[in-house]
């Protein structure tokens, strides 16, 4: 994949199992945070899957759209597009109703300084969405980061272990699905927690930011020395079938790849793409922030992409110039200061 196009087609053309499962999804989608990094391409994926199934439901988006070409790209797409501010509540009101909403709104970078609107976004907002999609099903978009560390031959949390989410950000993330449990169990709506961690495309993700410092020279810090990835697309089409496992009281989900990378075996594969030898500072610690997802592969099969293909893809990236979001995942975190 050389350009952005090439990228998002990639990114938003749906499987044969996807295809399946969205013509068993009754009635519309409504995706809240339509904006963010994920949003537009699951939108795109969404609307194909549903062309594909032979379906007419409505795939619909709610952001405040700061971007206009965004708007127009996605409304040309066939997708019902919304500019609105989620925390006004006479507009948040207002919204169209649909049987199935896919809630990815939230706030993350930049949390430190701005912890009160972290705390609106990812807590005080999914008691007023839910007040609104009380008779909607609802895939709730969450993170790994509610866990503690674990042990790196552990093979990550599994959803029965207890949250204990380190640092601002992540209490909020816990918040928002308390919150959402509340009404959940309240109104009997019918959810999902999506905890995921970490999805990438070729513009973001850990395996560009790792990238980045072999090709730049830069000292690769091992203190967080393992983590998960995951395919944006795999990701993406995940939280769309999830709309048929939702339940009451709420299935927790985690969603991530199968494989606990050490970092400084991926520094490495990437010195080896990009001929550069890569600098290493600090040991890794005996934990580190990892997710076992096979309950999500037992539901809806392995990611299609590979690790092996999203390395070459992203060296290649690099290589190449291709263009980067700037928006770093702090994935070497371990004070919980994002």
């Amino acid at each position: 994949m050389n350009t952005i196009k090439e990228l998002e087609t990639r990114l938003s053309e749906p499987s044969k199992r996807l295809i399946e499962d969205m013509a068993k999804i009754e009635g519309d989608i409504m995706i809240l945070g339509l904006g963010g990094k994920m949003g537009p391409t699951l939108a795109k994926l969404a609307k194909k899957a549903v062309d594909a199934s032979g379906t007419h439901k409505k795939i619909m988006g709610a952001s405040r759209f700061s971007d206009k070409d965004l708007f127009k790209e996605l409304t040309d797409f066939g997708i019902e597009c919304i500019k609105v501010d989620l925390l006004n509540d006479d507009a948040l009101m207002q919204l169209p109703e649909a049987k199935n909403i896919i809630y990815m709104a939230g706030n993350k970078f930049g949390t430190s300084g701005n912890e009160h609107f972290t705390w609106a976004m990812n807590a005080y907002l999914p008691g007023r969405v839910s007040e609104k999609y009380r008779n909607s099903k609802i895939v709730v978009f969450s993170t790994g980061n509610v866990y503690p560390f674990m042990p790196i031959d552990s093979g990550g949390a599994k959803e029965d272990v207890k949250p204990s989410p380190i640092g601002e950000y992540a209490q909020s993330c816990l918040g928002r699905e308390r919150i959402f449990e509340h009404f959940c169990i309240k109104n009997g709506i019918k959810m999902v927690l999506y905890r995921l961690n970490y999805a990438l495309d070729l513009r973001y993700g850990v395996l560009l930011e790792v990238a980045n410092k072999v090709m730049n020279n830069k000292p690769i810090d091992l203190s967080m020395g393992f983590a998960n990835v995951i395919w944006q697309g795999d990701a993406n089409e995940y939280a769309i079938r999830s709309l048929l496992h939702c339940e009451s009281p709420a299935k927790k989900m985690n969603i991530t790849g199968p494989e606990t990378i050490s970092v400084k075996w991926l520094a490495k594969e990437f010195g080896k793409l990009l001929d550069k030898d890569p600098i290493f500072e600090n040991s890794p610690a005996e934990t580190a922030l990892l997710n076992d997802a096979s309950q999500s592969y037992k539901l809806f099969g392995n990611p299609l992409v590979s690790l092996d293909e999203m390395i070459q893809w992203t060296a290649h990236w690099v290589k190449t110039g291709g263009e980067q979001l700037g928006k770093p995942t702090h994935f070497q975190e371990r004070k919980g200061d994002f």
